[in-house]
């Protein structure tokens, strides 16, 4: 459930940022920050959700999913595709993701 709970964080996150690159980078109107402020509200909700026992540690692993979903949104809604370096960075940071959420911590 984490996994879906830092995936909905990172969607809401990058969605909301963007709405200021927009308004900001992009010359849209200033409406943009509205949703982009729902957005990072939600993000902000949805981080608390994650099943870790401490937020930095919560903060930590979820620095990879950002990334994999940094790289989706540029595919997706940039229309640029990912190079292979992209690939490389976002590979070794889902590993850091992983050994943080998975390895037997002590409390």
């Amino acid at each position: 459930m984490s996994l879906v709970t830092y995936i909905g964080a990172a969607a809401a996150e990058i969605a909301g940022c963007f709405a200021f690159w927009a308004w900001l980078r992009l010359d849209r109107s200033p409406w943009w920050l509205l949703p982009g402020l729902v957005s990072l509200a939600l993000f902000a909700v949805l981080l608390t959700r994650v099943e870790v026992d401490f937020a930095g540690r919560a903060y930590a692993a979820y620095g990879g999913v950002y990334i994999l979903a940094s790289l989706g949104w540029l595919w997706a809604v940039e229309r640029v595709v990912p190079d292979r370096w992209d690939v490389i960075g976002v590979a070794l940071a889902l590993a850091g993701t992983l050994v943080i959420l998975l390895a037997p911590h002590r409390a």
